[in-house]
């Protein structure tokens, strides 16, 4: 599935089943929360916090979760994502083509 897909499915299904897109500020507040309980499994599978009692180790869930918010937002205030995705690779790799390699934090 490429990221227009996504964003054109998004769009359907927000159409079929979701009446209407939420307020671009709730759906802000929304993608705030998907972050943290990405935030929340990350802490837990990776660092110092251990899950409690019934949690699961989601992360492809809550990574989806974040994905789709970001997608509704796009979709509502007319960001296509593919063409931006491109700007930002060509924006990171004619700033960054050097920088990361010459790290010495980054040396194995």
């Amino acid at each position: 599935m490429t990221i227009k897909e996504a964003q054109e499915q998004v769009d359907q299904w927000i159409k079929q089943y979701g009446v209407r897109y939420f307020s671009e500020l709730t759906n802000m507040a929304c993608l705030t929360e998907e972050v943290g309980e990405l935030a929340r499994v990350i802490a837990r599978k990776y660092g110092d916090q251990s899950f409690k009692e019934g949690e699961t180790p989601n992360l492809g869930e809550e990574m989806a979760d974040v994905l789709w918010v970001l997608i509704c937002l796009a979709n509502q205030t007319g960001v296509d994502l593919t063409e931006e995705f491109k700007k930002s690779m060509a924006k990171k790799t004619k700033r960054d083509a050097t920088r990361h390699l010459n790290n010495p934090k980054l040396k194995v």
